[in-house]
């Protein structure tokens, strides 16, 4: 789908920056979930830093993830990546 993620790197303060399929590029910062259910593994940076993607959702490894939906409403677009020579 055109939101799947190719691409998570984690940042620093429980930011993550992402590559979607469509080309947009952009930092979602997970702060506001961190004293939230699950989320509250989070607050371990080594564990924040397990970051992954599964069926193109950013996922961690207890099965936290962003919704996709969530993902391109918090997303602050940085660029677009290029689709190839035009």
């Amino acid at each position: 789908m055109y939101w799947d993620v190719k691409k998570v790197q984690p940042l620093p303060d429980y930011q993550i920056q992402v590559d979607l399929e469509d080309g947009r590029r952009g930092i979602f910062d997970l702060t506001p979930y961190l004293e939230h259910g699950q989320f509250r593994d989070l607050q371990d940076l080594s564990y924040f830093n397990q970051v992954g993607i599964l069926f193109g959702a950013v996922t961690w490894p207890n099965g936290q993830d962003i919704a996709p939906e969530t993902l391109l409403a918090g997303l602050q677009t940085t660029t677009s990546l290029s689709t190839g020579p035009s």
